[in-house]
């Protein structure tokens, strides 16, 4: 399928309040995530540089059926973030922010269209995650065109030239339903550069008629069928429990800063997110921590390592009583040091992570050839990374190996 994306800033987010205010679209006032997240929320524009920028929305239907559409997304939530981390352009790997939308739940107000601002675009990938498993399924109506109307008019989308912008829905009632037609919120996200694919729970016939393949082609993205309850593949890998072990390693190297409350959360999120991972198996755990080892991850704003590669002031601004506790004890000369000691620590175990991720994947793509038994995707996370192979590689990304990490 042939796609131009295009990136003209006057078709953008920013510079587009005429055309918002003449749509026809009823007003929707989105209830967005709980306090415990939001008060953790560090908001800021878009990168400005020559970093590329990839922006995704995921819209997934929570109604009663989609128990095993969640349960997927959990499971193959760090498998869907490592094609971003393995992408480069211009031999740069992208900033990477994940926005997450959930409609068709009937606990959510019936004025506002059954939809949830879960996460705003974020590049704290743990946030995510930890929005992801808290996430619940009731029964309500599903407004396809709604929920993307939502998103394309919501959402802060970077304004960088050369990225990839891109909303993946998932759910599997008819995509016509609701006052918003799903034609004109299709029409509007690709005019601003940002392409729709639709992945439908269900078959092909039923995807035909409900105009899932039509959205994504109005929007210039990839249609998908898949069985929502299609349980995820673990295959075991001889490298997973080293990885995890050097994961433990690697969270220690992690200098969070801030207000003391925002510290702790962010420890103690990072290891749930861990544990989450864990408790869909050992091999979701060890995709992760090899996320974690990438350039996919990172936690700039929030890690003085991660922050003290992109911003060399950041430790003249931070007020000492927002360091982090071993530091706060040094002299203000010592704590560059200290920091750039860590980085070393951080980069050598990722080096090690990364060199048994590579082996990982040889070894999965492997096992997953020997056990295959159909063609096209079968489950959440097939289907995206499938879609994010082609579309990046049109955009003009290369897809890196996971041994290829810059620090």
């Amino acid at each position: 399928m042939s796609r131009t994306i295009a990136f003209c800033a006057a078709t953008l987010f920013l510079c587009a309040a005429g055309s918002l205010a003449a749509a026809k679209t009823p007003t929707v006032t989105i209830k967005v995530e709980g306090a415990e997240l939001k008060s953790h929320s560090h908001s800021r524009p878009p990168f400005r540089g020559h970093r590329p920028t990839v922006d995704v929305a995921i819209l997934l239907d929570t109604s009663n059926s989609m128990d095993g559409l969640i349960h997927q997304a959990k499971a193959q939530l760090w498998t869907i973030v490592q094609q971003f981390a393995k992408a480069k352009k211009h031999g740069q790997t992208p900033m990477l922010r994940v926005a997450l939308f959930e409609y068709g739940n009937m606990g959510l107000p019936a004025s506002e269209g059954y939809i949830r601002q879960v996460v705003p675009l974020t590049d704290d990938l743990d946030k995510l995650s930890e929005a992801l498993f808290a996430l619940t399924t009731n029964g309500g109506d599903e407004y396809c065109g709604q929920v993307i109307d939502v998103a394309v008019k919501s959402l802060d989308w970077s304004q960088e030239p050369n990225g990839y912008k891109a909303i993946f829905i998932a759910g599997n009632e008819p995509f016509t339903q609701g006052q918003v037609d799903y034609r004109s919120a299709c029409k509007q996200a690709i005019e601003r550069g940002i392409v729709v694919n639709t992945i439908h729970c269900g078959n092909s016939a039923e995807g035909r008629r409900g105009k899932w393949q039509d959205g994504a082609k109005i929007a210039e993205g990839e249609s998908f069928n898949i069985d929502q309850d299609r349980a995820v593949v673990q295959i075991k890998c001889p490298q997973d429990e080293i990885i995890i072990r050097l994961n433990t390693k690697l969270n220690k190297t992690y200098l969070w800063y801030g207000a003391k409350s925002d510290r702790q959360y962010y420890y103690k999120n990072q290891a749930a997110q861990d544990s989450n991972a864990g408790g869909m198996g050992g091999g979701v755990l060890a995709a992760r921590a090899a996320t974690k080892a990438s350039s996919g991850y990172s936690n700039r704003n929030r890690d003085l390592v991660d922050t003290l590669r992109e911003d060399k002031q950041i430790l003249r601004r931070v007020k000492s009583e927002e360091l982090p506790e071993q530091l706060q004890k040094l002299a203000p000369a010592e704590r560059e040091t200290y920091v750039k000691d860590m980085a070393a620590k951080r980069a050598s175990v990722q080096k090690q992570i990364a060199k048994l991720a590579a082996e990982r994947e040889a070894y999965l793509a492997k096992e997953r050839k020997r056990l295959a038994t159909e063609a096209g995707p079968a489950t959440l996370g097939d289907a995206v990374v499938m879609a994010i192979q082609k579309q990046l590689a049109e955009s003009g990304f290369e897809q890196a190996t996971p041994t290829e990490k810059p620090l």
